[in-house]
């Protein structure tokens, strides 16, 4: 950063130490303003859950596992015991990995319809 000088009409660069100074300010002075921000966060978060009557265990929050982020399973459907059944009798609901004697036969050239219950 440069500085003039207005006596000496000269322009100076700022020093390494001076920077250094500038850059713990500029932390500090960001530390405190996320501290004022996270507190406006909280009070508005607090003011939702007493507005909504939620708990927490409608967050997630109660321990349970609850508000475990990431893809939830697919409910199967009734009645989906076997779908597909296979020359022996073998059965596959269509659900989960496929069994080696369908992917035997889907690599023998036939087709999953070929099997449907």
């Amino acid at each position: 950063m440069a500085r003039h000088s207005f006596f000496t009409g000269v322009y100076t660069m700022a020093t390494y130490a001076e920077i250094q100074a500038q850059i713990l300010s500029l932390q500090q002075q960001a530390e405190m303003l996320r501290r004022n921000e996270l507190q406006a966060v909280i009070d508005d978060i607090k003011a939702k859950i007493a507005q909504f009557g939620l708990s927490a265990r409608d967050l997630g929050l109660d321990g349970t596992g609850s508000g475990k982020r990431g893809r939830k399973a697919r409910a199967r459907p009734e009645g989906s015991s076997a779908r597909f059944v296979g020359p022996a009798g073998q059965t596959w609901s269509g659900f989960g990995r496929q069994p080696q004697w369908l992917r035997d036969a889907l690599a023998s050239g036939k087709r999953k319809e070929d099997f449907a219950a």
